[in-house]
């Protein structure tokens, strides 16, 4: 082979290679089979030669084509001739020894060349191999199968574990609410991972290891069962109202002891269910009413409206402390003190901005305080009402009744005398009242309280005023129901 050949040749594919290789294998066997050696630098034949040496009185001859084998050394007979007289003979012996000699190994070299040419002749030469038809071509294999966009990595790395979310029915929900009672949170895993990415792109991603750091803590969720709820749109612990006047019961039973009578209308703070019974809340006194009893505001959004009326009314008393607000709002001041046929003058009708004012100002229940007008004033036609805009005879003795106040309008008048009352009539002394003043108490009297009897002990000589008064009170807090 040629430095030609060992050249690098991109040209080649592995056939030619596998090809060349076997030739070079065929070449090194016959050279080892017959002592020959391969040239380093030009790769030919060194061998097939004999060679003769010689030596003054010993002649060797070394036969040189052994092809890489120990040399065989032929030693040839040595004659000496002892006397002159058969020199000539011992001459001629010796020239037919080597005429014999040259001939045979001239026969020898003949044979020799021939059969070396004979072996050489059945050598195949690495060229005048037969074609595989069906070779494959391993260059276009590993080409096909070795995709340079595809990379893969081993990643370690921590990852959350999502927590699980668990459901559970319970019966103190509306039917089909979801409530969660136990938010989840995440765990913690260390995974080992080999992600395969295609031109850049993540294609795939083989988890081989997890290990638990933490656990997750899973969401407990309560989804509700209950009929009742759902039907009125409430919860525990929301408002609901009774439909009826109703016995509130020591336990969820007809028989058990009942606490007190709930009138209609009127509110109970829902606690928990008991099959056909609610425990509730109301005044303070917990106890058991049939769920039948109740409604919602959702069912019936009037009963809010009715419920607040009926807890005003229900304290709604002769001794009510008056040194209380009345719970009103401007409109219900407007709504009581609107209409009345007997206020020909629209005295109180214009003015109930000013009652309801008093009361929020000096902490006077000013219905009442509006009944003490009516009362005096007789719906605002008696003359001081009508010249001294008084409609309370605010300080008119009845040993001199010309005494009494004039102000330049009917809220000046309303101010005063709500103050006035506070003051002296309905707090004890030194009572912090309002701007931080404390009330005398002169008039305060201690046996029946901030009260309309109390008032009238010094108030009016008529011992029956205060009966008087409250009759108005009445009147003006049920036109709350209109």
């Amino acid at each position: 082979m040629s430095s030609e050949n060992n050249s690098f040749n991109p040209d080649r594919n592995l056939v030619d290679v596998f090809k060349e290789l076997q030739q070079k294998k065929a070449e090194d066997t016959y050279m080892y089979q017959h002592g020959e050696s391969r040239d380093s630098s030009k790769g030919n034949f060194v061998g097939g030669i004999t060679t003769y040496f010689s030596s003054n009185r010993n002649k060797k001859i070394y036969n040189l084509y052994s092809y890489g084998k120990r040399p065989k050394i032929q030693k040839l007979n040595r004659h000496s001739t002892k006397t002159f007289s058969y020199s000539k003979l011992s001459i001629g012996i010796i020239i037919i020894i080597l005429i014999v000699s040259l001939a045979l190994l001239f026969i020898s070299y003949s044979f020799t060349t021939y059969g070396l040419e004979e072996e050489v002749a059945q050598v195949p030469q690495a060229l005048d191999f037969e074609t595989n038809q069906n070779a494959l071509n391993i260059t276009q294999i590993l080409s096909n199968n070795m995709d340079l966009g595809t990379i893969k990595e081993t990643i370690n790395e921590e990852r959350d574990v999502n927590f699980p979310i668990k459901y559970q029915s319970v019966d103190n929900l509306p039917k089909g609410e979801e409530e969660t009672i136990q938010e989840g949170t995440n765990g913690k895993n260390r995974i080992v991972a080999v992600r395969t990415y295609q031109d850049n792109q993540l294609v795939e991603e083989n988890i081989i290891e997890t290990t638990s750091i933490k656990d997750p803590v899973p969401q407990v969720v309560n989804i509700g069962t209950s009929e009742f709820l759902s039907k009125y749109k409430v919860h525990l612990g929301d408002i609901m109202y009774v439909v009826s006047d109703t016995s509130l019961k020591e336990s969820a039973d007809t028989k058990s002891r009942e606490l007190v009578v709930i009138p209609a209308t009127l509110d109970v703070k829902l606690l928990e269910l008991a099959g056909d019974w609610c425990k509730v809340t109301y005044d303070e006194k917990t106890g058991y009413v049939p769920a039948s009893a109740l409604t919602s505001a959702t069912v019936a959004p009037e009963m809010v409206e009715k419920a607040r009326v009926q807890r005003i009314l229900r304290d709604v008393k002769i001794d009510m402390p008056l040194n209380k607000r009345s719970g009103l709002a401007a409109s219900d001041y407007k709504k009581i003190l609107s209409g009345n046929a007997a206020d020909t003058n629209k005295v109180f009708e214009e003015n109930y901005q000013a009652f309801f004012e008093a009361e929020q100002k000096y902490n006077i229940n000013g219905v009442v305080l509006a009944a003490i007008g009516i009362h005096e004033s007789g719906w605002g036609t008696s003359q001081y009402a009508r010249d001294r805009h008084n409609l309370f005879g605010w300080q008119a003795y009845d040993s001199n009744p010309d005494l009494a106040l004039g102000f330049e309008s009917y809220k000046e008048a309303i101010e005063t005398v709500a103050k006035g009352l506070v003051l002296h009539y309905i707090n004890p002394k030194d009572t912090e009242v309002f701007e931080n003043q404390k009330a005398a108490g002169e008039y305060y009297q201690q046996q029946y309280g901030p009260t309309l009897e109390g008032i009238n002990q010094k108030y009016a000589s008529d011992k029956e005023w205060y009966k008087k008064v409250f009759n108005y009170t009445q009147m003006l807090y049920n036109r709350l129901q209109q």
